[in-house]
């Protein structure tokens, strides 16, 4: 994408270690406190590449299952898809690095693309991801107000530049679509909130590269030549000194005085402030403190982490898979027979203990209506089925269990009836 060069008039000459005249001519965006707020300086600190990464990680890691409708029942199939969007989407991508870079483009860049390549006969073969910044879109209207609109993408490369049909692109908007594009976290919840946490660092690096030492001033009762001043200044460099100009005193002579020169750390409440960004920026991006360090506060979501998971589950994970999921079926499948669903249970998997007890209600334990067959179960632990159609069946109510089923008896004819 070519800059904007509005801001800058004919003859003008603005040095490169401007940043906010630099910042106005490359059209990128500066918050109150001056930091430019990009998706590359918003990664480099430690709150936003926390939560990009819990959020990308998640999603990452669970499984899609391709399903068909036969009958009115959804059945598990196996698709050809199903390699595309659970290993190998294109040659150069894994599954897994490619679902973190779709999910960060969506939350840093408001959009995440990828270019569906197809064969003659139409079938998906591959998806590339692109970098949203190498991306136009354009909106095609039509012949009348009332014709549907169209998107159109134009794609960027060093090689070269092609245009495509919104059918032929994977279009993963984050929240706040507005028929083009969706709503970048870092400019529209957390701007301010990451430039404050910019500065901070610059300002602690500086801090502590000073040797954490505030600028001060050293007083004498008479009067001090410049060889003498010089002399001082060096021997003090030599014992006390850091290794920044805070470390060097301004001497005052002829008994003038000064209070304060500079705040400390603590008068700055350096790490109170820092420690509010987490929060904030964590707040922005829908993820409880705990989930990325911050364990000083306690969370409305619960306080054990069973339940932080859960709720980062329902309320920030399930939003982003919504759209993924809507998304891959009106591109790929575009039919009503087949659909693809993420596999949510892959990140609430609970402990050794809570997962018999689960399993054992689900297969019809003493005083429970099973409703889980064993080879169900066996299926989703990995493990192969029992080549027996009594396994297949969940145990009914007030019937015994198939062998080795949930009181592991041998089954009566009443069970196979």
């Amino acid at each position: 994408m070519e800059p904007r060069f509005a801001a800058l008039t004919e003859g003008e000459v603005v040095e490169s270690s401007d940043r906010v005249r630099m910042a106005e001519i490359f059209d990128i965006p500066l918050t109150a406190s001056g930091a430019p707020v990009t998706e590359s300086s918003s990664m480099r600190v430690a709150a936003v590449y926390a939560c990009v990464t819990r959020i990308a990680g998640a999603i990452a890691q669970l499984p899609i299952h391709v399903y068909e409708r036969v009958d009115g029942e959804s059945v598990r199939v196996e698709h050809p898809y199903w390699w595309l969007l659970n290993e190998q989407p294109c040659p150069v991508w894994s599954r897994a690095a490619f679902w973190e870079f779709i999910v960060a483009q969506m939350l840093l860049r408001g959009d995440g693309i990828a270019y569906i390549v197809r064969n003659r006969a139409g079938q998906v073969t591959g998806l590339i991801p692109w970098p949203r910044g190498r991306v136009q879109i354009e909106v095609v209207h039509g012949a009348t107000p009332r014709d549907p609109k169209r998107l159109k993408y134009f794609f960027q490369d060093d090689e070269g530049n092609f245009g495509a049909d919104q059918d032929d692109v994977l279009h993963f908007p984050g929240f706040g679509f507005n028929g083009k594009q969706g709503m970048s976290v870092i400019q529209w919840g957390a701007r301010n909130g990451i430039g404050i946490a910019i500065r901070g660092d610059e300002f602690a690096g500086k801090f502590y590269s000073q040797g954490a030492q505030p600028q001060f001033a050293v007083k004498t009762p008479g009067k001090m030549g410049p060889d003498l001043q010089d002399q001082f200044r060096d021997a003090w460099v030599k014992k006390y000194s850091g290794n920044g100009p805070n470390g060097i005193p301004l001497i005052l002579t002829e008994g003038l005085d000064v209070k304060e020169l500079t705040m400390s750390a603590v008068d700055a409440q350096l790490l109170e402030s820092r420690q509010w960004q987490v929060l904030d920026i964590a707040r922005a991006f829908g993820v409880p403190g705990p989930l990325v360090g911050e364990m000083d506060k306690s969370s409305s979501w619960g306080s054990s982490i069973e339940q932080l998971v859960l709720g980062f589950s329902k309320f920030t994970i399930g939003p982003h898979l919504t759209r993924i999921k809507d998304e891959l079926n009106r591109k790929m499948f575009r039919t009503y027979r087949y659909y693809s669903v993420h596999n949510r249970d892959a990140m609430l998997e609970p402990d050794a203990k809570t997962q018999s007890e689960f399993l054992a209600k689900a297969l019809g334990g003493p005083g429970t209506q099973g409703y889980m067959a064993v080879n169900e179960a066996r299926r989703n632990k990995g493990l192969p089925p029992i080549p027996d159609p009594r396994f297949d069946r969940p145990a009914i109510a007030g019937t015994k269990s198939p062998p080795g089923g949930a009181d592991s008896k041998e089954t009566t004819d009443e069970t196979d009836s």
